[in-house]
């Protein structure tokens, strides 16, 4: 998986060379940073303002001059800036992009990326770690073309409850496999690579390595950036003055599918991921957003393809396939997304998401309600978020494990999976170079018992013939708190110094776990690096 990532990153990085040396136009500014919530955060007050039409549901963004979110971005990436530096060092270290270039056909920079961190667990009473080298780059050709790279290489030594999850996935958590197997320290690299053409203001396509985050919550029902990067192609268009149309394709895996062969090192299974949303700003205040999903097998068994599907191309949403039929049904979903303002720089969210009946007759559906805003009680950069988030057993299961809605094991969705129940806040707070921020999330969720799937691992065959009670499982509770204090270096690749606090608990009949853990280090990027679940 990784030499693939490598590979689609040196070629893009190929492609972009070849583009300088031969593109002749005039010179743009776009700004492509992967899906944040921490720096989409830092926008709230131009995201959610009443006098702004955005499509805010749909991520990452992509920051051109015309855009309302310029000036915003903008102060963002300057802030702390001082002009008066003037020693190549000192501008370097505080101000600028390690390699920057621009003229009148293409924009280029780069930066080197440390991630270093140190902790101590004290209910366990050992030490935690994270050493990352990475990079970045990115910039534009003419005023159509733009790329963005980065590639990060880790070992790190993690909480308890971590290393529960690599082991059983052999995942770190949003990001790659571990080399070693989720045992003793992990050992991973991952990548991400995007490159994007705008023919028009209208229409935007790109390629490459990266994910895709639809809503306007902290968490998503329908897609998150919870799961690991996925090579796609992401075709944007504006088919009135406020209709967004979308439409991904994705290249997935399985892990735990039977293999095709009994080589070693035989290749995991591949399914195809097709995603249709189309949001609609009906007025500067309310959106409605329509989304549609499609997971479906490369291939039943060995020499036997699944063939070509018309829903693999078709624009229209919310129809079933009608392509040709096998073994392995496809998996599709249906979701909706709404936002309301409120208030100027406040508003309230929601998401619904429809996977099927259940033979049963219950649905399988999961709901979200947030209410999320900036300046709270008129103090400038204080923003807050409360959210609350369900799904009922088996959603986004499918009775085959294949086409279920995960990518390398990890849901595309929530995190929790389904048959669950949480509530979650956030504040954050930006003053001169620091940042303060603070995450409450206590949670319900009910999990499988012995050898009875009863709706909480989507992985397995969903079995709701059998079951499909809303709290049926081992009731567990959790609890998570996290607190964050930073002091920013250099705003161009949020390079900080960061202290954090996170407590952890999770309690059911049958066991405890519990987490206590302080960290401190040199951190950079808004990457999203999900701890909290």
């Amino acid at each position: 998986m990784d030499n693939i990532y490598r590979l689609k990153t040196l070629c893009i990085i190929c492609l972009i060379g070849a583009s300088v040396l031969y593109g002749k136009r005039s010179i743009a500014q776009t700004e492509y940073q992967p899906y944040s919530f921490q720096l989409n955060d830092k926008l709230s007050k131009d995201l959610y303002s009443t006098s702004t039409d955005l499509h805010t549901s749909l991520k990452p963004y992509v920051i051109t001059d015309s855009s309302p979110l310029k000036a915003g971005y903008d102060s963002i990436m300057n802030r702390g800036v001082d002009p008066s530096r003037k020693g190549l060092v000192i501008r370097k270290l505080l101000n600028e992009h390690l390699l920057e270039v621009k003229n009148p056909d293409y924009t280029f920079y780069f930066d080197y990326l440390p991630d270093l961190l140190i902790g101590r667990e004290f209910k366990d009473h050992y030490t935690t770690s994270l050493n990352t080298r990475g990079y970045q780059a990115g910039g534009t050709i003419g005023s159509k073309i733009y790329f963005y790279t980065s590639g990060f290489e880790n070992q790190g030594k993690f909480p308890n409850y971590l290393n529960k999850y690599v082991l059983e996935t052999d995942m770190v958590p949003g990001q790659a496999y571990d080399f070693n197997n989720g045992i003793g320290s992990k050992d991973w690299t991952y990548a991400t690579s995007i490159i994007g053409y705008s023919p028009s203001s209208k229409v935007n396509i790109e390629a490459g390595v990266d994910k895709t985050f639809i809503g306007d919550g902290y968490r998503s029902m329908l897609l998150s950036d919870f799961a690991s990067n996925y090579p796609l192609i992401r075709l944007k268009i504006d088919l009135a003055k406020n209709v967004r149309y979308m439409v991904m394709w994705a290249y997935m895996q399985d892990q735990n599918a039977p293999k095709l062969d009994s080589l070693a090192h035989a290749p995991n299974r591949i399914k195809w991921g097709v995603f249709h949303y189309i949001d609609w700003n009906v007025t500067n205040r309310f959106s409605l957003g329509f989304f549609n999903a499609l997971i479906a097998p490369a291939d039943y068994a060995y020499g036997s393809s699944h063939g070509f599907d018309v829903n693999y191309i078709n624009p229209i949403l919310f129809i079933k396939s009608a392509g040709p039929s096998g073994p392995i049904p496809d998996n599709t979903l249906i979701g909706f997304n709404a936002k309301y303002k409120i208030f100027d720089k406040t508003v309230l969210y929601s998401q619904y998401i429809y996977d099927q009946l259940a033979s049963s007759g219950n649905s399988k559906d999961g709901f979200q309600l947030g209410l999320r805003g900036a300046d709270l009680l008129n103090v400038n950069s204080f923003n807050y978020l409360v959210e609350f988030n369900t799904a009922k057993p088996y959603t986004t299961a499918t009775q085959y494990p294949l086409v279920n809605y995960t990518d390398l094991d990890e849901p595309l969705a929530h995190p929790f999976g389904s048959n669950f129940k949480e509530a979650i806040g956030i504040l954050s707070y930006s003053i001169g170079r620091f940042d303060f921020r603070g995450e409450l999330d206590y949670a319900k969720f009910y999990l499988n018992l012995a050898e009875l799937n009863v709706g909480n691992g989507i992985l397995f065959p969903d079995l709701t013939s059998q079951i499909a009670t809303t709290t049926q499982g081992q009731n567990t509770t959790f609890k998570y708190a996290q607190g964050t204090v930073s002091y920013l270096i250099n705003p161009k690749y949020n390079l900080r110094l960061e202290l954090g606090a996170t407590y952890r608990d999770e309690d059911n009949s049958q066991y405890h776990s519990k987490t206590a853990l302080i960290n401190f280090g040199l951190r950079s990027t808004f990457r999203d690096l999900y701890t909290d679940f």
